[in-house]
């Protein structure tokens, strides 16, 4: 994932039950808990966007296998979400993030001392699985933690620690990358989940809401999880096997079949994971196409956008981590603004006008080539697609509570969470396969009109899934290599013009979904007393 919190996580703090209120004097501990512990897993999904260049050069690794490195933790950590939050429900909300965190340093311990690509990802799976549990804990806790009257501080204070983290991660990760070791991004995680420990069992108060909360379902959730790695394996290994591959086909069959049989369970259940119930709203529905659409542009856009940063243009990890700064602070600092929009407008407009902003930041992202100053190149891009974004998280989020019933508001909120991170899984693995696809065209037909001997050819040709981090072998002169190297790097440019056209599409796809299915101010103000 990216540094940009998903939408609903300041809603599920709205919605969650205040079952353990603390004492005002373990407030600011309460929060310190939860903000480390929401930041561990918010930086992580950023910073290791940026140490993909670092691993393919360390670990021999395809953009394939980057690919499986992101996606092994995204994958784990959106199909399992909700079974974390109700785990802790069900067996107390500290229990479950604490065990949560520890998971999830001792995977990150792994990741940094993984001698090799395959066991990396495996690490990175469990990783996953630990944020599960401590995501929706920490999340949970402020609710359970805070009376109503105090969570507007309460969520201000995590709102603003976690935007500054989210700032900072990138940074400091790009520079511990740049003059340090790529597993010193997973190290960095060891101190920081011992001290979230030490400050849970001291000050952070047990709660759970056993009498109300609905029992696990187990099956959906093994069935979800099921469905969606057979699906995202089989997509991810197309571009490396073929379509036609037993393998792939055995995969995406598995996946569609489990996810159908996921649907079927969650109908008959009398405690769904994902009450399907809830889509009968015409509001909720559009709000999580729009936000399946939004975000789906907006994590495979980022996924490869530090690629092309470090690899083709010449940026260092630290740079690169910086140049997504913009788009943060402007979330940060417009975030009030675009609150108050829906007040003024209701949500409709700024769901529509949002993303089409959204695709015009797209759109400036695929002019640059290569070279040139990043005032001059991204950052017009990087800035409008910021405010997009700003003007349409606010009005998501409130477009989500508003759409049912206020006993339901939390798994609305967690529904929607959800949906945003699955976008990202899947977003990332087809993505690639048209990044894949437009680099291979590109580079073949540049690659023929260039004269090379028979065997550098072949060894050039068989690392095409390593994309721009392609080897030149040595042997070859320094003029051959220029020419294969900008051979690369035009190769590389044109694939990512091609995704960032494809963004620009799902990001008007998502303000067509809000003009066509999202309700006008008059209708939901309207509306807004009876659910209360």
């Amino acid at each position: 994932m990216t540094s940009i919190p998903p939408p609903c996580d300041e809603a599920i703090i709205h919605s969650s039950p205040a079952t353990a209120p603390c004492s005002a004097s373990a407030a600011p501990w309460i929060l310190a808990a939860t903000i480390l512990g929401s930041s561990l897993a918010f930086i992580d999904g950023s910073v290791v966007n940026l140490a993909l260049p670092a691993l393919q050069a360390n670990l021999n690794a395809t953009v394939i296998d980057a690919q499986w490195v992101v996606e092994a933790y995204a994958l784990l950590l959106a199909s399992l979400i909700l079974v974390g939050g109700s785990l802790g429900d069900i067996y107390g909300r500290r229990r479950i993030f604490a065990a949560g965190v520890v998971l999830f340093a001792a995977a990150s311990m792994w990741c940094g001392l993984a001698p090799n690509i395959d066991q990396l990802i495996l690490a990175r799976a469990l990783q996953g699985i630990g944020a599960a549990l401590l995501v929706p804990g920490s999340l949970a806790i402020i609710g359970a933690s805070f009376h109503h009257q105090d969570r507007g501080r309460a969520i201000g204070t995590w709102s603003g620690f976690t935007s500054i983290t989210g700032a900072v991660g990138p940074l400091l990760g790009g520079f511990l990358i740049e003059h340090g070791s790529w597993r010193w991004v997973f190290f960095i995680n060891i101190p920081l989940a011992l001290i979230v420990l030490v400050l849970t069992f001291w000050r952070v108060p047990e709660s759970r809401n056993a009498d109300t909360a609905p029992a696990l379902d187990s099956v959906g959730a093994g069935l979800a999880t099921v469905g969606l790695v057979g699906l995202i394996y089989g997509l991810i290994e197309s571009s490396k096997r073929g379509w036609n591959d037993p393998v792939v086909t055995l995969a995406l069959l598995s996946g569609v079949l489990a996810l159908a049989a996921f649907v079927i369970v969650e109908l008959r259940s009398s405690a769904p994971l994902v009450p399907l119930t809830l889509f009968r709203s015409r509001n909720f529905t559009g709000a999580n196409l729009l936000t399946l659409f939004l975000y789906s542009a907006l994590s495979g856009s980022l996924f490869f956008f530090p690629l092309n940063l470090i690899q083709v243009q010449g940026y260092s990890a630290t740079s690169a981590g910086a140049s997504i700064l913009p788009f943060i602070l402007l979330m940060f600092i417009l975030s009030r603004w675009s609150g108050g929009l829906v007040d003024r407008y209701g949500a409709k407009p700024p769901l529509v006008f949002g993303p089409v902003i959204v695709a015009m930041g797209y759109l400036i992202f695929a002019i640059p080539s290569i070279g040139g100053n990043y005032w001059t190149t991204f950052f017009p891009a990087v800035l409008v697609l910021g405010l997009g974004m700003a003007i349409s998280v606010a009005p998501l989020t409130t477009t989500v509570m508003n759409s049912v019933p206020e006993e339901r508001a939390g798994t609305a909120s967690g529904i929607n969470n959800a949906v945003s991170r699955l976008a990202g899984v899947l977003s990332i693995a087809v993505l690639g396969i048209l990044m894949l696809a437009s680099f291979n065209q590109h580079f073949s037909s540049r690659l023929a009109g260039i004269k090379l001997e028979p065997q550098i050819r072949r060894e050039i040709e068989s690392q095409r899934v390593k994309l721009a981090a392609i080897e030149i072998p040595r042997e070859i002169d320094a003029r051959l290599t220029e020419d294969i190297k900008r051979s690369l790097n035009d190769s590389f440019v044109a694939g990512f013009r091609l995704l960032m056209i494809v963004a620009s599409a799902l990001a008007l796809l998502s303000a067509a979904t809000a003009g066509l299915m999202i309700e006008g101010k008059r209708k939901t103000t309207m509306q807004a007393p009876q659910r209360r």
